[in-house]
């Protein structure tokens, strides 16, 4: 009899580094999976990223909606209570052996809260990591005690594990998912980039992904319009991707959509940009600027100089074609002057990726395949 693994995808930045643990569960005889699929997939704003799961292979054997139209903090907190109830409904159908849950967003952490209850047994791949300008660490933190497997990406990650009382025997470094994907997605072209997404990009382009930073929502526009005023010079094209779902994200998506009208023919916004969309728009770019984890974990495998802008992902291991940067035109500026010079660039492309192998999908397979799921695995130590 095949072990029933659930794993939940709440938004496109966590199913693209599902990926191929999907299709390693799904190839495994040993292993039966059931993926639910929930929040932002299963709204249009954020690029109907539920169409290429399907196009991938894969049917959602659930569907779990809960989000709000407001990005308010008081509708992100309602809308944890609408997915907590909706994932119970879901688990009580499926009725899995293990659940798999990633990374750390308000969705992911509903979606852990409405198993416990339920005497689900769960594997969290990602804890570990800090990130202390977003309000990601509590739930991720809080994530790693409900949770009773984790694969950390990095040795520093797992040890912080063990420091959190987690048992070692519990606890697996596993590498980055993410980095699956970098050695098996087929790359393009800039002619077959700008042919599917609309664009007319000439020159490595500028990829800009920026996120709200959730510990200070109230500063997103002031962030924003600082970035904006900074790239007002840049002579590089400009692609900006879309913010995740969080707290005053239609602020960074609204002065996006305004920096273009005001820069035709030089700046381009895709909403959604899939797996092999971004990792191509990695390969292609002259810099990375903005927030985003992809920028610490993804950007190294591409050589690809990153600005890192304020204090989203602070705590995270970050490699050397990283720049640490505030929040100001002129910081960002200064970072965007040092993305241009020779011997940086040259650094940048020499960087080993501290994030991993390429090989994660297949250590995480094999612990859900052989891991004793007798009541054991629920019976947590907490400290």
């Amino acid at each position: 009899m095949s072990r029933h693994i659930a794993v939940v995808s709440v938004a496109r930045s966590d199913y693209g580094i599902y990926r191929p643990l999907l299709r390693a569960i799904t190839a495994d005889p040993a292993l039966e999976l059931s993926l639910i699929v929930a929040a932002t997939h299963l709204t249009h704003q954020f690029g109907d990223t539920l169409s290429e799961i399907i196009a991938d292979g894969f049917t959602p054997a659930a569907r779990v909606d809960c989000t709000l139209a407001s990005d308010n903090p008081a509708s992100i907190a309602r809308s944890m209570g609408l997915a907590t109830m909706n994932f119970a409904t879901a688990y009580e159908s499926l009725k899995p052996d293990l659940l798999v849950v990633l990374g750390d967003r308000y969705e992911m952490h509903a979606a852990a809260c409405a198993a416990v209850p339920m005497l689900i047994p769960m594997a969290h791949i990602a804890g570990g990591a800090i990130t202390r300008g977003a309000i990601d660490d509590s739930l991720r933190h809080s994530m790693t005690k409900l949770c009773h497997l984790h694969f950390p990406e990095t040795a520093p990650q797992g040890q912080r594990l063990l420091d959190m009382g987690e048992a070692a025997w519990r606890v697996h470094v596993a590498g980055s998912l993410a980095l699956d994907n970098v050695k098996q997605v087929k790359l393009l072209d800039m002619a077959s980039f700008n042919a599917r997404f609309g664009t007319a990009i000439e020159t490595p382009p500028i990829l800009v992904t920026f996120h709200p930073v959730t510990r200070d929502a109230e500063r997103t526009a002031d962030y924003a319009k600082a970035l904006m005023d900074a790239l007002e010079t840049a002579p590089e094209p400009i692609l900006f991707t879309y913010p995740n779902a969080d707290t005053a994200g239609h602020v960074i998506i609204d002065l996006i959509e305004a920096f273009i009208a005001d820069h035709p023919g030089h700046a381009f916004a895709v909403p959604h940009l899939g797996t092999q969309g971004y990792f191509s728009a990695m390969a292609l770019a002259h810099s990375m600027v903005g927030n985003s984890s992809s920028g610490m974990t993804e950007a190294a495998s591409f050589g690809l100089p990153v600005v890192n802008i304020g204090r989203r992902q602070e705590g995270r291991l970050a490699p050397p074609n990283v720049i640490n940067c505030g929040h100001g035109r002129d910081e960002i500026l200064a970072a965007l002057s040092k993305t241009r010079i020779h011997e940086f660039r040259d650094t940048a492309q020499g960087v080993v990726n501290p994030y991993g192998d390429g090989k994660t999908a297949p250590r995480i397979v094999n612990v859900l395949r052989n891991v004793d799921l007798s009541e054991n695995i629920l019976m947590k130590e907490m400290f």
